[in-house]
C-alpha cells in the first residue's frame, strides 16, 4: 500500500480512479506561495510557543523555501497521488530535511490550512483585480478628457432619447467601477481574517499564539470560531459575486461599443488591434473583444451560482463538496483579469465619430423636453406644456420635418408665446450645456467631475 498521511486505519491502497477524482493538485497547485507563507508564519509560532525547538523551526523553514524555489524554476514534479498543494509540500518537505518534517503539521489541519492558502491568495488577488480597475477608469477618464464637447444621442428603450455629451457617457461607466472597487475593498475586509488554528473543526489543545500568526501573515485578526473557521466559504462567494457586478458592467459597455461600431450607427471604430476579421466575407471586421467579454459574462455567473448552490445545504464543518470552491474561483479570478487586461487599451485605441454622433442628435426630437420646459418658464403647465410639444412633433413627422426646421409661424400655430428664442433652446448643443445641475451633462459640469476623478485616482 502507498503511503498516505492519512493511510494508518486503512488496510487497502487508493484506488488510482478515486486519487485522480479526490485530487485537487491539478488546480489547487498555484496556491503553493501562501502554503508556504503559511507554513513558515506557523513554524515560527509552534517554535516561539516552545511546541517545536528553535533549530528544528529553522530546518522547517530553510527545506520550505528551498521546496518554494524548486516550484518556482519548475523542478517539482505534480502527480495525482500527492492530492492536494499541501501534501505535496509537506511530503517533498520530509523528503529533504527528514522526519523533522512531520512536526510542521503539528496543531493544524489541512481544514484549516486551505482556508488560510485561499485567503492569502485572495487577498493578493483582490489587489490585483483593484489596480486594474483602476487602469480601466484612468482609460476611460483620459477618452473622456480627450473628447470633451463630443456630443450623442443619450438613448432610453434603445431609443433616442436627449443629447448628452460622449464624455458624460464613458464617465458614467467609471461610476460602475468606482462601486466596483469599493466592493472588492469591502470584500476584503472579510478575507482578511486568520483561520489558522481552527484545527480540523474544534480549535487546538496547544497553546498556540494565533494573534502572531495573524500579524506575521498581514491578517487583521484571528477568526472568532473554530467551526465557522473551517466551513466558511463567504468570502469565495462574495468575492464571485462582486466579480459579477463588475462583469455586468463590462458586459454592458461591451454591448454599447459593439452596437456603436456597426454600421447603422458608426459612432466608433475599433482598432484593427482589437478586431478580427471573416473567413469568408473580406469586408467584415468583426468587436470579437467586447463580444467575448460579454460572453464570459455569463461564465462568472455560473461560477457564483456553482458556488453558492455547493454551499446552501452543507452542514458543519468541513465537507470534501467545499473542494469545489477553488476552480469556481480561480476561474473566476482569471476571466475578470483577463476582461480588465484587454479592455483598456481597447478603449484607448478605438475612433471616435464625433460628427456622426453629433448628427444623430439632430434627428429624432431630442430636444422636444427642452421646447416643453421652455413653456414652462412662460407659465404653462407641464403636463399642459408635454402635450403641445407633442402635438409639435406629431406634426414635424407628417410634414418630414425636424424642430430646427420650424418656422415661426408655425412654433405660434401650437402656443402664441412660442417666441425666436425657442430655436436656440431646441439646439442640441443649448440642450446639453443646459443641464448644469451636478451629475448633470453640461459640459462645465462635466469638467468639474473630470478634475474630482483627478484626484480620486490618484
Amino acid at each position: 500500500m502507498k503511503s498516505k498521511p492519512w493511510s494508518g486505519r486503512f488496510t487497502e491502497a487508493t484506488d488510482k480512479l478515486v486519487e485522480e477524482f479526490n485530487g485537487s493538485i491539478s488546480f489547487d497547485r498555484r496556491l503553493y506561495r501562501h502554503d508556504i507563507m503559511g507554513s513558515i508564519a506557523h513554524a515560527n509560532m509552534l517554535a516561539k510557543v516552545g511546541i517545536i525547538a528553535k533549530k528544528e523551526a529553522d530546518r522547517i523553514i530553510a527545506g520550505l523555501k528551498a521546496v518554494d524555489k524548486e516550484i518556482e524554476a519548475g523542478r517539482f514534479k505534480f502527480t495525482s497521488d500527492l492530492e492536494d498543494i499541501h501534501m505535496a509540500i509537506e511530503k517533498r518537505l520530509m523528503e529533504k530535511i527528514g522526519p523533522v518534517g512531520g512536526k510542521l503539521h503539528t496543531a493544524r489541519s489541512r481544514n484549516d490550512q486551505v482556508s488560510l492558502d485561499v485567503r492569502l491568495y485572495l487577498k493578493d488577488e483582490i489587489k490585483e483585480v483593484q489596480s486594474l480597475i483602476r487602469d480601466l477608469q484612468k482609460t476611460l477618464a483620459d477618452v473622456a478628457k480627450k473628447n470633451l464637447g463630443c456630443i450623442m444621442p443619450g438613448y432610453t428603450h434603445l431609443q433616442r432619447a436627449q443629447p448628452i455629451l460622449f464624455s458624460h457617457h464613458l464617465l458614467a461607466y467609471y461610476e460602475m467601477l468606482k462601486r466596483d472597487y469599493e466592493r472588492f475593498t469591502d470584500c476584503f475586509k472579510r478575507v482578511n481574517v486568520m483561520p489558522l488554528g481552527a484545527g480540523a473543526l474544534a480549535g487546538s489543545p496547544y497553546p498556540l499564539d494565533r494573534d502572531f500568526v495573524a500579524k506575521e501573515l498581514g491578517f487583521s485578526k484571528p477568526t472568532d470560531n473554530s467551526l465557522d473557521s473551517v466551513s466558511d466559504r463567504d468570502f469565495c462567494i462574495e468575492f464571485c459575486s462582486a466579480a459579477s457586478i463588475l462583469m455586468m458592467h463590462l458586459s454592458r459597455l461591451s454591448e454599447e461599443l459593439i452596437l456603436w461600431s456597426s454600421h447603422e450607427f458608426g459612432f466608433i471604430e475599433l482598432s484593427d488591434a482589437f478586431s478580427t476579421g471573416s473567413s469568408i466575407m473580406p469586408q467584415k471586421k468583426n468587436p470579437d473583444v467586447p463580444e467575448l467579454v460579454r460572453g464570459k459574462t455569463g461564465r462568472v455567473y455560473g461560477n457564483l451560482m456553482a458556488l453558492l448552490t455547493v454551499m446552501k445545504g452543507l452542514p458543519l464543518a468541513y465537507n470534501k463538496d467545499m473542494q469545489e470552491d477553488k476552480e469556481a474561483l480561480f476561474d473566476t479570478i482569471d476571466t475578470i483579469k483577463d476582461c480588465l487586461r484587454v479592455f483598456y487599451p481597447m478603449l484607448a485605441a478605438m475612433k471616435i465619430n464625433k460628427e456622426r454622433m453629433l448628427d444623430a442628435t439632430k434627428h429624432g426630437f431630442l430636444t422636444a423636453t427642452d421646447a416643453a420646459d421652455y413653456l414652462v418658464k412662460k407659465g404653462i403647465p407641464f403636463r399642459e406644456s408635454h402635450h403641445i410639444v407633442g402635438k409639435i412633433v406629431a406634426y414635424c413627422i407628417k410634414t418630414s420635418q425636424e424642430l430646427t426646421d420650424l418656422s415661426m409661424d408655425e412654433w405660434k400655430g401650437f402656443a402664441k408665446v412660442f417666441d425666436e428664442d425657442v430655436k436656440k433652446i431646441v439646439s442640441a448643443e443649448r440642450s446639453v450645456n443646459s443641464r448644469k445641475v451636478k451629475g448633470g451633462t453640461a459640459l462645465e459640469t462635466v469638467k468639474k467631475r473630470l478634475k474630482e476623478i483627478e484626484r480620486e485616482l490618484l
